[in-house]
């Protein structure tokens, strides 16, 4: 018997690097998977015992509604949302001079906007069934100040304080809503783009207490933990899942 037996579970961005890992922790743990993802969703899906598969635009209104309905008509509840979906790794890193207004909204949109949209469609379902669990995926970043992604930064930085308003909101209702905030990951998103790589690898593992690469397994457990029983008195918090770049 997995401690999240009988639980559903929604990640976002569940089809590929970080989210898939969760996906498959949580379901280790017992619980039913929903992967909404942009891209190969039901694909993936199709690797969990009765995983649902979901093309979801998170930072769409009409998308994030949509997934929840779909997920308590399939599913019959919500449990858990991994707000994980994001936009990183195709990004340029450039002064912040040079970065178009329209893409610093395109970040906020699909990094912080979509946890809005996707907390404000699942609470109502959590609400009702007499609790829940929301972890939003943030990044080291923040804590560090890393230069030269200011939107993503700046995002990932909103997401921390999102989660501590959204905790103390949520907290009469037993929704518990905390925070992951991984370091540079070797995800899939991340090894398509090479430069990223180049530039980011060695200064990050070089810069850790534990000197290796980071990989997307290395931040399951924290989020395991905090959708599990173990964790009902943990709320508005922030796990920093770096290797110890940075003592949180």
């Amino acid at each position: 018997m997995g401690h999240l037996d009988g639980k559903v579970a929604i990640v976002t961005g569940g089809a590929q690097g970080i989210g898939r890992a969760i996906a498959g922790g949580l379901a280790r743990g017992g619980a039913r998977i929903v992967v909404a993802d942009l891209h190969h969703a039901e694909e993936a899906a199709d690797n969990f015992p009765g995983g649902v598969g979901l093309t979801v635009d998170v930072s769409s209104e009409e998308d994030a509604a949509r997934m929840v309905r779909e997920t308590v008509e399939r599913c019959g509840s919500v449990d858990i949302l991994v707000n994980n979906a994001g936009l990183y790794a195709s990004l340029e890193m450039r002064p912040f001079t040079e970065i178009p207004l329209e893409e610093w909204n395109r970040v906020m949109e699909v990094n912080v906007a979509s946890m809005f949209l996707t907390s404000r469609a699942v609470v109502p379902v959590m609400r009702e069934q007499g609790g829940g669990k929301i972890v939003n995926i943030s990044s080291g970043t923040p804590f560090r100040g890393v230069p030269f992604l200011l939107h993503y930064v700046t995002s990932k930085g909103a997401i921390v304080a999102f989660t501590r308003a959204l905790a103390k909101e949520l907290g009469k209702d037993s929704i518990h809503v905390n925070c992951v905030a991984p370091g540079f990951t070797m995800s899939d998103g991340v090894k398509a783009h090479p430069e990223v790589v180049e530039k980011l690898r060695d200064a990050s593992v070089s810069a850790r207490t534990i000197q290796r690469d980071q990989v997307p397994e290395d931040v399951v457990g924290a989020v395991v933990f905090l959708c599990s029983p173990a964790a009902d008195f943990v709320t508005g918090q922030t796990m920093v899942i770096d290797g110890g770049q940075y003592f949180h």
